[in-house]
């Protein structure tokens, strides 16, 4: 167990009002123990009380040890699954996190019908958003990787190339710096960036067309995400005006990040530079959101974000412009707050490129 990252929880939990809850998402689990398990359509449940006691439950295929400070309540394939936890948990509420399947909840409320859930997600979550010395280390190394990666592929691009073929070098490239594993990268020519969330196919690029890479892995658990768009041997007068509106509302937003300014503020500061320059409509998607051991994790950095920038907060600030039917634009950054400003962990460039 972290002991420091299971005390903060526990504090929330006072806070929450919430005596007891189940962490299940993989990722939580981890930031907790340092287990990393894919359950898949198994069950595991982290269980915590505000008083700081642990207990984990799972299959014994997981391989999990049992010691004092973290026993480990396993079951097998065949058994019910929720037995052992029913048996432990306490009457009255009961955080669930929000990943939990329905059906061990189902079944625990069946065992256990004087339990009642509630939303047991903020504890871990909020502690979640700050990240300590070592992950911070751990996503500027991810990010570093990233403005690699991102160099090979805009050097891999030519004429008759593939989006999928760059996704899949893009792969490569992460792999051959210690991703943990592939992801699906979104690599878009032309019409084809005009969808913030085009899965890269068959089209071949062309002259004229911009270039959207938007791509992301996990690195040793922690996620890097960046995205930077070009022009393939021409650029139009359109796409350079379009190009550099984007630019300047992510610049924008990045400078203003500091401690206590609102999330919202930022994604406002953003979206008046896009709506002044005429393309308010296009510009369809929140400014960005928090990064860590999830790619996409609190905090939410949008217009109806409560949240306020602390130091150790890590969130993309990703504005965009997508016209349907002729290109897209997307420029993205995480940004890492500090005691007095933040530090942008992507360095790779930004100047409005074409590529030869």
């Amino acid at each position: 167990m972290n002991y420091q990252r299971l005390q903060r929880v526990a504090a929330q939990m006072k806070r929450a009002g919430l005596e007891q809850i189940l962490v299940t998402a993989t990722t939580s689990v981890y930031y907790l123990t340092g287990y990393w398990v894919e359950p898949h359509e198994r069950m595991i449940a982290l269980w915590l009380t505000a008083d700081g006691k642990a207990v984990l439950f799972g299959n014994e295929i997981f391989g999990l040890p049992s010691t004092p400070e973290l026993p480990f309540v396993a079951h097998r394939d065949g058994d019910d699954p929720v037995a052992g936890l029913a048996a432990a948990v306490k009457p009255g509420r009961l955080g669930i996190d929000k990943f939990w399947y329905s059906k061990f909840l189902i079944g625990l409320m069946e065992h256990r019908p004087d339990v009642t859930p509630v939303h047991g997600s903020v504890p871990v979550d909020e502690n979640r958003k700050y990240k300590d010395a070592a992950e911070a280390a751990a996503m500027r190394h991810a990010s570093a990787m990233n403005d690699q990666v991102m160099a090979a592929a805009m050097a891999a691009v030519r004429e008759g190339v593939r989006e999928n073929e760059l996704a899949a070098l893009v792969n490569r490239e992460y792999l051959a710096r210690g991703a943990d594993c592939e992801g699906t990268q979104l690599v878009c020519f032309g019409p084809n960036g005009a969808d913030p969330h085009h899965s890269g196919d068959a089209t071949v690029l062309k002259p004229g067309d911009s270039i959207i890479f938007d791509i992301f892995t996990p690195i040793s658990r922690y996620w890097c995400d960046m995205t930077r768009t070009v022009f393939y041997k021409t650029v139009s007068e359109k796409q350079r005006r379009v190009y550099e509106l984007v630019r300047r509302a992510n610049e924008a937003a990045e400078a203003a990040v500091r401690p206590g300014v609102p999330l919202a503020e930022l994604d406002a500061i953003a979206r008046n530079i896009i709506t002044e320059g005429g393309c308010g409509p296009y510009f369809t998607h929140r400014l960005g959101h928090g990064c860590g051991i999830d790619c996409h994790e609190p905090p939410d950095v949008s217009g109806a974000s409560d949240a306020v920038c602390a130091p150790g907060m890590v969130f993309s600030i990703e504005p965009g412009i997508y016209l349907p039917g002729e290109f897209g634009v997307r420029i993205e950054d995480l940004v890492l707050v500090t005691e007095d400003g933040c530090e942008v962990l992507n360095k790779y460039p930004k100047e409005l490129q074409i590529i030869p």
